[in-house]
């Protein structure tokens, strides 16, 4: 049976057992919770000790070999630059559609405080949101110790030290760059292949996470979470057809149907396999059948696969955003943009794996102080929302060869 399959299974049954026990209080409800809690916690341990080497050595690994390809560096520029305008919109996009959308899915706010747990002793003396705030999280971004930041989980300093560690990696002697990117992205791949194999257990992680979750919300997690969907799948498909088909269509030069035909086989394929890396020769081939130049098939389009992730801005911001409504905590507009800034780094670094871009979504979910458990919920429903995700992803990559191949 396939993980999908077996992930929705657990899902199922999880919000099932946790219906069926909310409100109970009998010695077997209650051992069924003591257990099932414990267990999905050490899932998203599991999870969670894998998001810093995960995400500094893909961005060490992706912007040190981006930086230092000096005979492609026009190309690669107008790439990346193109790719962050892209991420950008379509993360701002979200969070200015997601927050009033949300905001009228109804939750049980008696819940959402059982699920908050009581605030922490210094909220009552926090500053509020403002100049001084904006300046002190701007100020943390920098890390006067980076391997503390990395033990005290601040993720956000962490990625910072990773993107410059990454450029100046670029601006060393060719040798000794190679061969510390060797390194690098040995780590990195042995962490997809960890996460792979943590991913495995998914079905048993989200049914414990998924019975205490419904236990304690009733009949309104199984409605929010359809909300969830609904709004991360409609979003990821507005930013496509009102974002990336204008894009490709009139600054690639082509026609609607030419490009749709330019879009359409890669985008089949990755709505089935979820997978950016599985549709790539189907993208190679389409732009090698348009007559692309080999700079955009051979370079920009592997290049793009590897680490462009449109639809992934989409998701995360929805995610947060959604987590936040169901822990009832309220975001102010600095850590809305806290969000947003994250996003165009994260984005850079998903994994290769299905369910990566919610994996990645630690950092963001730290940056506004919401519970890591979260990861749980939005993983077990994950399904539906990577198929049309990564689908938007493909389209976002096919958009930059579109338009790079007017440039060259």
């Amino acid at each position: 049976m396939p993980l999908t399959t077996r992930v929705l299974l657990g899902l199922v049954a999880g919000f099932l057992l946790g219906l069926a026990l909310a409100g109970a209080s009998s010695p077997v409800a209650t051992t069924i919770l003591a257990v099932a809690a414990p267990l999905g916690t050490i899932f998203v341990n599991l999870i969670r000790m894998t998001v810093i080497p995960l995400v500094a050595s893909m961005l060490v690994a992706s912007v040190g070999s981006l930086a230092s390809s000096g005979a492609l560096g026009r190309v690669a520029t107008r790439a990346v630059l193109m790719a962050l305008a892209l991420v950008l919109v379509s993360a701002v996009f979200a969070v200015l559609v997601a927050a009033p959308a949300l905001s009228r899915v109804h939750i049980d706010q008696d819940a959402a405080m059982a699920l908050r747990g009581p605030a922490p002793a210094s909220s009552a003396s926090a500053p509020p949101s403002g100049t001084t705030t904006l300046m002190q999280w701007f100020v943390d971004l920098v890390p006067s110790n980076v391997v503390k930041a990395a033990a005290d989980g601040a993720m956000l300093p962490v990625i910072v030290f990773s993107v410059l560690f990454g450029v100046a990696l670029a601006r060393i002697a060719a040798e000794r760059r190679e061969a510390v990117l060797r390194v690098v992205q040995g780590v990195a791949d042995a962490m997809q292949r960890l996460v792979a194999g943590i991913l495995e257990l998914a079905p048993v992680g989200v049914f414990a996470l998924a019975v205490p979750l419904a236990a304690k919300l009733g009949l309104a997690a199984a409605g929010a979470v359809l909300a969830y969907i609904v709004l991360v799948v409609t979003l990821t498909v507005l930013v496509v057809v009102l974002l990336l088909y204008p894009v490709g269509i009139i600054a690639g030069s082509m026609s609607p149907s030419a490009f749709i035909s330019f879009c359409a086989p890669a985008q089949a394929v990755a709505f089935a396999a979820r997978s950016s890396l599985a549709a790539l020769p189907a993208m190679v081939e389409s732009a090698e059948r348009a007559g692309m130049p080999p700079v955009v098939s051979r370079f920009v389009l592997p290049l793009a696969a590897s680490v462009s992730r449109v639809g992934a801005a989409v998701a995360q911001p929805v995610g947060v955003l959604f987590l936040a409504r169901l822990y009832g905590v309220t975001l102010s507009p600095g850590q809305l943009a806290s969000v947003v800034f994250p996003v165009m780094l994260t984005t850079f670094a998903v994994g290769g794996i299905p369910g990566g871009s919610i994996i990645a979504m630690v950092p963001l979910l730290a940056a506004v102080n919401l519970p890591i458990e979260g990861i749980g919920i939005l993983l077990a429903v994950d399904t539906i929302p990577d198929m049309f995700r990564t689908t938007a992803n493909v389209t976002g990559s096919l958009t930059l060869a579109a338009v790079l191949r007017k440039q060259i």
